[in-house]
């Protein structure tokens, strides 16, 4: 069944709502929309606000990984691995068109290591009993090559391969949001609330908002509000109190994108001791290689983070070590930076050390925070979170239901993957446009694999506002190649245009404006 996220559709049903919502979510992240989608599933009433799009910040930045964390292993925290395997498998249960089995090579210099990692990975493995992923096993050097030929093989002892999940982190939350609107919440983006409101109490009972497209001002009551807003959860918290002391620290880690031909292949790589503490991957992802990710600590958070010289200096040099032919700047095709928002510990740990595990704190004064966490575990998060707002608000609520829960879109994936198969059981409706116009058949720019189809659909059926939703994350051009983002930039501007009924001037101020934003992507200069 098609469901439709449409801004003026759902504008409207808030201007209508003359009752208080049941719960008023604040933030349009992985967190935030999974938090609304348990929600509205236990039959409450809800209504999320994100002040840019639907992952604008951290979810869609990802390493592209559903996993259980083989570092946290290392780590010694065997519960958070252990959950976020369960969670791993849900998900693939749940969102078959999107998630899928990965195999992953550790390579392995030594007898030492390669008993060492192998050893752990069954323990990976029987954490993870019972699902329905491949088993770890111990490989030699001349079938590292005939699954990976462009790794480097001299020295190596050997390797472990191991079973992880890979998906596309932002369908997946656009595909969670149609689930949530499925399940009765109402989402917005392009709206930021401004404050909270409270009751003569003292207890907050609703947000202020501003529409960003038309300047409206809203004044929106709810029994509860959840501060789903990842990095910039602090930032909701001095709604509350402005003396409230911080608790996440900023860290952002950095991907590089390379041509597929850097590491051919389905098989990706793992370097399991890098010198700023991290695991490195290397990653075949929608025909493109990836490399990343860093460990750097930042002062604060921002919205369109730029990755950092000595960040792209370590990753080109890291995959050079590993790689047949060592990548050079001129290669890279796109960078992508994300912020992690990680709970903060000890004042003196390094953000590498501190808290994955997802936090609930529940103010003075009912404002419940959620941050921390990781994509794997976003499911498990959301239960915990409404279990805490059904609690607190004292609702009345069915069960947790998204454990079997299936994800808008579902379908079987088929047996060899195909470019549209992301988009599930929506495949047939994308390619009825595009039997009834040859314009919408026809790519948009030679180096995407985008339509004009894929344009209009975003527009009409995913709640698409700006030329960046489309190109960074309806699709994925602007972190797969940022130069020929640019450049087809402006047929997709037509294209919106047309469907939303704007004009030339809006499509010069929805250029000027990604040829900003593309600026934090655009490949290192030599």
């Amino acid at each position: 069944m098609q469901t439709r996220l449409n801004r003026d559709d759902s504008l409207q049903r808030l201007r209508e709502r003359t009752q208080p919502w049941d719960l008023i979510v604040i933030g349009g992240g992985a967190t935030g929309v999974g938090t609304a989608m348990d929600a509205a599933n236990r039959g409450l009433q809800v209504l999320l606000l994100e002040r840019f799009d639907f992952g604008k910040g951290t979810s869609s930045r990802s390493t592209k990984l559903v996993h259980g964390g083989v570092r946290y292993l290392k780590q010694g925290n065997i519960t958070l691995v252990r959950d976020a395997l369960r969670e791993r498998t849900l998900l693939k249960n749940n969102a078959p068109h999107l998630v899928h089995d990965t195999s992953f090579l550790i390579p392995c210099e030594n007898l030492w290591q390669w008993l060492f990692y192998g050893i752990g990975l069954k323990c990976y493995d029987l954490l993870a009993a019972g699902n329905n992923f491949g088993r770890s096993r111990l490989i030699s050097s001349a079938t590292i090559r005939s699954l990976a030929p462009a790794m480097q093989c001299e020295g190596l002892r050997g390797a472990v391969l191991y079973h992880d999940g890979q998906f596309d982190d932002t369908r997946l939350l656009i595909n969670m949001a149609q689930t949530a609107h499925q399940q009765g919440a109402c989402l917005l983006n392009y709206m930021a609330v401004t404050g909270l409101s409270k009751n003569d109490a003292g207890d907050v009972d609703g947000v202020s908002a501003i529409d960003d497209e038309s300047g409206q001002v809203f004044q929106i009551r709810g029994k509860s509000v959840v501060n789903a807003a990842g990095p910039f959860c602090d930032d909701v918290r001095k709604f509350d109190d402005v003396n409230c002391e911080p608790m996440v620290a900023a860290s952002q880690g950095i991907h590089l994108v390379f041509p597929k031909e850097f590491f051919p292949g389905q098989t990706a790589m793992i370097v399991p001791k890098t010198s700023d503490g991290r695991v490195i991957f290397i990653i075949p992802w929608r025909d493109h290689a990836v490399v990343g990710t860093t460990d750097t600590a930042i002062p604060h958070a921002s919205f369109e983070p730029s990755a950092q010289e000595d960040e792209i200096q370590f990753l080109l040099d890291t995959a050079g070590d590993y790689l047949t032919r060592p990548p050079k700047r001129s290669d890279v095709l796109s960078v992508f930076t994300g912020i992690r928002p990680l709970v903060k510990g000890d004042r003196s740990a390094r953000t590498a050390s501190l808290s994955r595990d997802h936090v609930i704190r529940i103010s003075d004064s009912k404002l419940i925070t959620i941050t921390g966490g990781k994509w794997t575990t976003v499911r498990k998060m959301a239960e915990d979170c409404v279990d805490n707002v059904i609690q607190t608000a004292g609702l009345t609520a069915k069960p947790c239901g998204t454990k079997g829960l299936r994800i808008y879109g579902w379908s079987e994936p088929p047996e060899q993957p195909t470019p549209r198969s992301y988009y599930g059981s929506d495949q047939s409706e994308i390619a009825q446009l595009e039997q009834q116009s040859s314009q919408l058949a026809a790519p948009i720019h030679e180096q995407l694999d985008v339509h004009g189809s894929d344009v209009v659909w975003a527009v009409r059926n995913e709640m698409a506002r700006t030329v960046e939703d489309v190109l960074a994350r309806r699709t994925r051009s602007l972190f797969l190649n940022a130069r020929a983002s640019l450049e087809a930039a402006p047929k997709v501007a037509a294209l919106m245009a047309a469907e939303l009924g704007t004009d030339s001037q809006w499509c010069d101020d929805q250029l000027a404006a990604l040829a900003e934003t593309a600026a934090h992507y655009l490949p290192p200069q030599t």
